[in-house]
């Protein structure tokens, strides 16, 4: 399923229009952005948590040359599904 998709989904089952579920979609995702962009969790009980996982500065090799090359620090964004997420899906 693709954005386009779910916010068809979202409207046929909440009998709103494509325009008004397309709006609360794209603020529910920047929310979640700018949450994380300020390094904060956003904890939805029953669904998940998304967070962001510090990556430190490694050394790794280009696998062609066998050249040492830097791989720099990078924050990197995670989410842990919650119980009733896992439990529906494991059904």
């Amino acid at each position: 399923m693709n954005k386009n998709e779910l916010i068809a989904k979202i409207s046929d089952d909440t009998d709103l229009s494509k325009a008004d579920t397309t709006r609360a979609v794209d603020a529910v995702f920047d929310t979640i952005t700018a949450q994380l962009s300020k390094e904060e969790e956003v904890r939805l009980v029953g669904f998940g948590t998304f967070s962001v996982s510090h990556r430190k500065a490694t050394e790794g090799r280009n696998p062609r040359t066998g050249e040492k090359i830097h791989i720099p620090a990078s924050k990197q964004p995670k989410f842990k599904a919650g119980k009733q997420l896992k439990d529906s899906v494991n059904r």
